[in-house]
């Protein structure tokens, strides 16, 4: 009789069972102790559900599907949600073709057939039908990550360049070159009219995925592009990603075609996303981090806590910008173009930790404070590719270089920028051969004959 009060049938819609210790009512039975005990939600004497569409064992594991199976050491049907003793999960397949062990089977009807005489030799099926279900359930994840990411990507504010700048005879098909901005907003003024406090150009090595971080100190006295020789920071605050990125091909011999400019707030809610990002402070820093909370907390109204001690922490977003801004200590400006490198490299790594869902979260966080010419392709690309990449090397340009006074402003003097232009593709593209384009030679002997420094 035990029995038959788990297939859950053999009671009408109105009336009793013969059990003297229980009663059951149509499809929302219940026992003599109230609990409900069978019909399309059933339970067990534990108050366990127990089958129905979606069925349970005494252990609370799924146990059989929408037309239950058989009693006996396991019980599934057509719909497969069936365990055997062991916990085995058993799939719509496995149905039909029988099971290892002391499992039983369902047939269309859901009904019991016999022990499985295969035994080991199922079991093998089985595990092969597992592996089998992986690139499927993947392929299912790829295509659900694409759609959403699109809309989520539809809110970014995304401005495509125009009029590409790229001097003669520049081309290195094998890399993809980005230049991302940081911009000192206090408005959340990403297009222009902001100077660029960070400016770092990313070059990934398509074929191994290394990349190679190099900043261009904001102070390095450049050509704007127009014939107007100013500081490189200045270049985004008078014409945007276009002006800033055409001024880096044309004094580096670049071919970048796409840029990432964001602000004070990407980055602090880029590292509460991941969790903070693992720092090692000196006293120094350790004093100067306090000192530019107070204003970056101003600025994005968003609290902070102090760091008391120096060596190696964890930093919360709003302590990990102040960290990148610090420029007061022994290294200069210099430094703090080596701190924005490690903030950005510890991004990075913290990551290619994430799994998808969590990786979606903090993009969708992120995208009001993002400013870039990249597609949504492009960005779901290197999303869902990030585990394959490697930041390989990270360094300041102009690699060698001096200080000087240029109409009242204290500007970084490349010696000479020709050499450092050819250091800089040795760097980037291990090409210890490269000379530097005409365009780039004129504007190094231009900057030496102003300057005197050669």
């Amino acid at each position: 009789m035990a029995n038959d009060t788990r297939r859950g049938r053999s009671s009408s819609r109105q009336g009793s069972n013969a059990n003297e210790n229980s009663s059951y009512y149509g499809q929302q039975g219940y026992d003599a102790n109230g609990n409900p005990y069978y019909g399309q939600q059933g339970y067990d004497a534990n108050g366990n559900p127990y089958y129905g569409q979606q069925g349970y064992d005494a252990n609370g594991n799924p146990y059989y599907g929408q037309q239950n199976g058989q009693t006996g050491p396991s019980y599934y049907g057509p719909q497969g949600y069936g365990y055997d003793p062991q916990g085995n999960y058993y799939n719509q397949q496995d149905n039909f073709q029988g099971n290892y062990g002391e499992g039983f089977y369902g047939a269309p009807g859901g009904a019991a057939q016999e022990r499985s005489r295969q035994g080991a030799m199922a079991k093998k099926k089985k595990k092969k039908k597992k592996l089998l279900w992986i690139p499927a359930i993947l392929v299912l994840l790829v295509a659900a990550v694409g759609i959403f990411g699109t809309a989520m990507l539809g809110k970014l504010d995304r401005q495509k360049l125009s009029d590409i700048l790229i001097n003669s005879g520049v081309s290195e098909s094998g890399y993809r070159n980005i230049a991302i901005f940081g911009v000192d907003s206090r408005e959340g003024e990403l297009e222009s009219g902001t100077r660029t406090d960070t400016i770092i150009i990313a070059s990934i090595n398509k074929k191994t995925g290394d990349i190679k971080l190099v900043s261009v100190y904001r102070d390095t006295y450049l050509d704007n592009t127009d014939d107007h020789y100013r500081k490189a920071t200045e270049a985004y605050a008078n014409g945007g990603a276009d002006l800033a990125v055409n001024m880096l091909n044309k004094n580096l011999d670049l071919d970048i075609e796409d840029y990432i400019t964001v602000d004070f707030e990407a980055v602090i809610e880029v590292v509460d996303e991941l969790g903070g990002v693992e720092v090692t402070l000196d006293d120094e820093e350790v004093y100067w981090l306090n000192a530019y909370l107070v204003e970056t907390s101003e600025v994005t109204g968003r609290s902070y806590t102090e760091v008391t001690s120096s060596g190696t922490q964890t930093l919360t977003g709003i302590q990990a910008m102040a960290y990148c801004r610090i420029r007061y200590t022994t290294g200069w400006d210099y430094k703090r173009t080596e701190r924005q490198r490690t903030v950005l490299t510890q991004i990075f790594l913290k990551a290619q930790q994430q799994g998808i869902t969590s990786l979606i979260s903090v993009v969708n966080n992120m995208l009001p404070y993002v400013y870039t010419s990249l597609s949504n392709t492009d960005l779901i690309s290197l999303a869902t590719g990030i585990s394959k990449y490697n930041i390989a090397d990270s360094q300041g340009f102009p690699f060698e270089s001096t200080t000087a006074t240029i109409s009242s402003a204290d500007c970084v003097i490349p010696q000479t920028l020709a050499t450092n232009v050819a250091e800089l593709h040795e760097l980037l593209y291990d090409d210890t051969e490269y000379t530097v384009s005409s365009t780039v030679q004129e504007i190094s002997d231009y900057i030496s004959s102003v300057t005197g420094v050669y």
